[in-house]
């Protein structure tokens, strides 16, 4: 519905201002209205137009508002200080609204302007030799969540976990079991957590006889093994498990190498093969490709798969990335315009730490896994809607504070609690209805109390918070967007009688109102991968 009714506006001033031979900005969005503005929606195009062509912004507004006071789904057209332009909008239009939402709630959303894309997610992509840390969690809880947010949109979406079971590290990983597993001392520059030690007794009798090699197969098996039940616990579900191993059998390397030589951007320099972009990228220098010593560096190898996911006809690569990949970044935005793809076809993010809080005090949950907080502790103490939610609550480049005792909460303090309240009651308030024989009904009067009218605009604003997600990449502003669905719950049920025998009609309207609320919060919490709940 907003969407139709933007493209009317944009038409209309796009009109208006050609006949006057005026500058417009690009785009004129449409926004909510202030909670203090008896309106609906606000639109300040006329400020902008006004001050790219000379004009009073007051006087714009008036004639804008003028021009929009014509549209069917427009019931009034008000210019606001200091040049914006108020509509609120007809009754018939948002009730309209109402009955395409609970019709199909699961559709609700998708985007009919949509050019679709293939697009892959790269997320969580942990390294196979330690267990999970809360850090994957919260690029775990961010990939999901788009994944689900741009299939819904209407894109052709496909997650996918990156492993890294080729090179040094798992060469170093393998010895450090061995020595684990004969009582030695592990090397200086092996793993030297407890996991280890407790990875490498779990093995059965015969593994007194394997190699460092034949070690670091089985302890990768089982830590990946770990990774799948903890992902699983999580919510979170991968298309595909690819591993740097596939590059390698495949001569992948190569042939990226090959391609990276065929467009120029290859040299020779001290024995080494680098891949030249300083000059022409954002990146701050060279960087080497094959080594010395003629082994591929691990740069090559991740060249090497992202040349492989546009070989499986993906046109936008999004990775999901650790706060330490800052420098990655620029370094493989040159390397996507070095093979020959537009730089803009490949995103990454780059989610930031998470600090663990009881209250106000800092806690460090474990010391059993190393150095780091595994993501299933957290998931065990606090559940897996809780995580999902505090995560998606944070744009990735925040920093995250994660208070344990708030997210055990079952107060209205603790958001996921608080969202997931309203559901319950809803759920309540028809079993209840059901009792008396009262059903919802989408054919009965409109309504017309200020609380009804906030859940209604708010219910058809949802469509715009999901492309919002995908312009920003991030799922908070859906998590916010739920949190105000709910509070505008509160006020509506305080004021406005639902199960009323006196009044059916208005009963079964305010019923039917209260079904599109609690499908919105139910779909708007799945796609941030949280259950809806039906009693508390």
């Amino acid at each position: 519905m907003i969407a139709s009714l933007q493209k009317k506006i944009a038409e209309r001033i796009r009109s208006w201002a050609k006949e006057r031979s005026w500058s417009l900005p690009q785009e004129l969005p449409l926004s909510l209205a202030p909670a203090h503005v008896k309106a609906d929606l606000s639109l300040v195009c006329p400020l902008q137009i006004a001050k790219m062509n000379q004009k009073n912004p007051m006087d714009l507004a008036k004639e804008v508002a003028e021009i929009l006071a014509g549209l069917s789904e427009v019931e009034r057209a008000d210019p606001a200080l200091p040049g914006f332009v108020n509509l609120t909008l007809s009754p018939e239009v948002i009730w309209e609204n109402l009955k395409t939402a609970i019709r199909s709630p699961n559709l609700y959303g998708r985007n009919q302007d949509l050019i679709p894309e293939k697009i892959i997610i790269e997320f969580v992509s942990a390294n196979p030799t330690g267990p999970l840390h809360l850090a994957s969690g919260r690029g775990g809880a961010l990939g999901d969540s788009l994944v689900r947010v741009l299939k819904r949109l209407g894109h052709e979406v496909s997650a996918e976990y990156y492993i890294n079971d080729a090179g040094n590290q798992i060469e170093k990983f393998g010895k450090s079991l061995w020595a684990r597993r004969k009582g030695e001392s592990v090397p200086e520059d092996g793993y030297h957590g407890e996991y280890v030690a407790q990875l490498a007794k779990s093995f059965p009798q015969e593994a007194d006889s394997w190699s460092a090699d034949e070690l670091a197969r089985h302890g990768i098996a089982a830590l990946l093994k770990t990774h799948r039940e903890d992902m699983e616990a999580f919510g979170v579900s991968f298309d595909r498990w690819f591993r740097e191993s596939e590059l390698h059998q495949a001569k992948a390397l190569d042939a990226a190498l090959d391609i990276l030589k065929a467009r120029g951007m290859v040299y020779q320099k001290d024995g080494a093969t680098w891949l030249g972009t300083a000059s022409s990228s954002e990146d701050d220098k060279d960087r080497v490709l094959i080594r010395q010593d003629g082994r591929p560096s691990y740069f090559l190898a991740d060249i090497a798969y992202h040349q492989n996911k546009y070989s499986r006809g993906f046109s936008r690569l999004i990775d999901i990335l650790g706060a330490d990949h800052h420098g990655y970044v620029p370094r493989m935005k040159a390397a996507i315009a070095a093979l020959g793809y537009r730089e803009n076809s490949f995103h990454a993010i780059v989610h930031q730490l998470i600090l663990l809080f009881r209250g106000k005090e800092p806690v460090k949950m474990s010391k059993r896994a190393g150095e780091f907080v595994r993501l299933k502790e957290v998931i065990d103490e606090v559940g897996k809607d809780a995580c999902r939610f505090f995560f998606a609550q944070r744009t990735p480049n925040s920093h995250l504070n994660f208070d344990l005792e708030l997210a055990k909460k079952r107060t209205s303090e603790n958001p996921v609690y608080y969202c997931q309240y309203v559901h319950a009651r809803i759920c309540s308030i028809f079993d209840e209805a059901k009792k008396r024989g009262i059903g919802g009904d989408g054919d009965s009067p409109h309504l017309l109390a200020p609380e009804e009218r906030s859940l209604l605009i708010k219910i058809a604003w949802f469509p715009e918070i999901l492309k919002i997600v995908e312009k920003e990449l991030s799922p908070h502003p859906l998590a916010n967007y739920v949190l105000e669905l709910a509070g505008l719950f509160h006020p509506f049920y305080e004021k406005c009688r639902v199960v009323d025998p006196q009044n059916l009609a208005l009963s079964r309207a305010r019923l039917f109102l209260c079904e599109g609320v609690r499908l919105i919060i139910k779909e708007s919490l799945g796609l941030i991968g949280v259950s809806s709940p039906e009693k508390m």
